[in-house]
């Protein structure tokens, strides 16, 4: 079966209301007890604590992701006047609607975690050993749903209870980020001693995932000897290799292999997502990508690298619907530049994820979007281990894993570099092995080189113009603005500040 964690009974539907309805308030914090309802109903046996579960899962990032990489020199929002832009620009607020959004569902999904964990004691088992792994896989997503904040909005609340009170919400503080850090930390080496090495079922979370997300926690903080350690353990288990195809990874036809090791599972018909209609080239669809691939990222791909035309469409490209990609102006087709505000600005379109079975219903996709995935975990090692300044054999070994898979096969990496080559070798290597994957803007802010990349002119493809002379597609009069003593957090939302006399604003803001 495709997905256990989605094709279940309608009370797994019932409950995820029961997890997610809040009162009408603008404070997400502020929350109605729920218990008096779910206790007449809920836990009562193992199964309600499994579709509890299930429907957590739901509260893991989906093609969201994209949006991220879009705030990043590696993509334009293709509509210059959405609000995708607009944060390119710098043009955004506290306000902004997005920026609430992404702070209420974390949320809200965190909420549904405690709610979970108040609750699932509640169960009287003969074995208890399923009930703590079901709470192990739920602290997990807790876990990452407290990395994605942390990363975004930097100082945050540390909310471990389903708070039962409006006032309980507006006394809530904002913890400082080493303490959400340690948090993390603690329950990802809890998960991970709990966690089966192999998972129950297609979908669902097991050891590798909690090791996997403390390597990338550490990693987000510079605790490198840390990281380097939760990717090894990774890499030991023995249950996760690169999948042959870079090129074939994100079709249907290689859902779950054995590079996945957390991936949010959709289903057309049943839980779908619309990354087609999102993302396809205009031809595919009669409506514009949402955004397209930029000249820094082209530039990114050393010579011959052929992820470059697995994860970017570029002309002489066979689209879903057999036609060749051919966006140059003058081509006469649907893709060209300017046929159309709605086809893509800068000549690239996104091809990763995008499935030919998804062009007759281009808002009905059942493809999974990996969250993390061995290809990660390795270049993790290596560039902790860099950064360490242990550059040995086991480090040159991630890195060309990575780089020579069967259909990619770049140049191996070999010994004797210095420490600085190194860092920019595996900064690369995080750029094309992972554009697109949501991770860009973090290792941006991580790294501190936001500021550098995500502002100036936006540029794409180079083409040859009638007259034999070669020119460079520019958005004209679009200027990407990062301000370094401002953007590297968002804005707490301006309804958390409204709401609760204890929340103070991130800088500038």
């Amino acid at each position: 079966m495709k997905n256990d964690l989605i094709n279940k009974p309608a009370a797994a539907g019932l409950l995820a209301c029961l997890l997610t309805v809040l009162p009408a308030c603008d404070n997400i914090l502020e929350t109605i007890p729920t218990d008096r309802i779910s206790s007449e109903v809920y836990w009562q046996n193992e199964e309600d604590a499994l579709y509890a579960s299930n429907a957590i899962y739901r509260y893991l990032d989906g093609i969201e992701i994209i949006r991220f990489d879009g705030m990043t020199d590696i993509l334009h929002a293709n509509i210059q006047f959405s609000d995708w832009a607009a944060i390119e620009r710098g043009e955004y607020d506290s306000n902004m609607e997005y920026i609430q959004t992404l702070w209420t569902q974390y949320y809200k999904g965190i909420r549904a975690v405690n709610y979970f964990l108040e609750n699932v004691d509640r169960i009287e088992a003969s074995d208890l050993r399923n009930l703590t792994v079901l709470g192990a896989e739920v602290r997990t997503i807790r876990a990452y749903l407290y990395i994605q904040l942390v990363m975004l909005f930097g100082d945050i609340p540390l909310v471990t209870t389903s708070m039962e009170s409006v006032q309980e919400g507006k006394e809530a503080h904002r913890n400082p980020a080493s303490e959400i850090w340690s948090f993390v930390d603690k329950e990802l080496t809890e998960t991970a001693a709990t966690l089966p090495v192999k998972a129950a079922s297609t979908g669902r979370i097991a050891k590798g995932a909690a090791f996997a997300l403390k390597a990338r926690a550490n990693l987000y903080q510079g605790n490198w000897r840390e990281a380097a350690d939760a990717a090894k353990a990774v890499m030991e288990l023995g249950e996760y290799s690169l999948h042959p195809s870079y090129e074939k990874l994100f079709l249907y036809e290689n859902e779950n292999n054995r590079e996945v090791i957390l991936d949010k599972q959709f289903l057309k018909d049943s839980y779908s997502n619309n990354l087609f209609a999102l993302l396809a080239p205009f031809s595919q669809k009669q409506q514009g990508p949402v955004y397209v691939p930029t000249k820094n990222i082209f530039d990114a791909y050393e010579e011959n690298d052929p992820r470059l035309s697995y994860s970017i469409y570029l002309p002489g490209a066979i689209l879903p619907n057999g036609d060749t990609y051919d966006p140059t102006p003058g081509s006469g087709t649907q893709d060209e530049i300017a046929n159309t505000y709605l086809a893509t600005s800068l000549g690239y379109n996104i091809k990763k994820y995008i499935n030919p079975e998804d062009l007759a219903n281009p808002g009905n996709c059942g493809v999974n979007i990996i969250l993390v995935r061995y290809a990660e975990v390795l270049l993790t090692y290596a560039e902790a281990m860099i950064e360490e300044n242990k550059i040995d054999a086991s480090v040159l070994s991630a890195i060309n894993q990575v780089r020579r898979r069967e259909d990619v096969m770049a140049p191996e990496i070999t010994a004797g570099l210095s420490q600085s080559d190194m860092r920019g070798i595996i900064r690369r290597e995080r750029l094309v092995e992972l554009a697109f994957e949501g991770l860009r803007l973090f290792d941006c802010r991580r790294w501190r080189t936001a500021e550098t990349l995500f502002s100036g002119r936006v540029e794409g493809m180079t083409y040859q113009a009638g007259d034999g002379s070669w020119k460079t597609i520019r958005i004209e009069g679009f200027v990407k603005i990062f301000d370094p003593g401002k953007h590297y957090l968002f804005p707490i939302p301006q309804k958390e500040m409204d709401l609760n006399p204890f929340f103070t604003q991130n800088p500038k803001w």
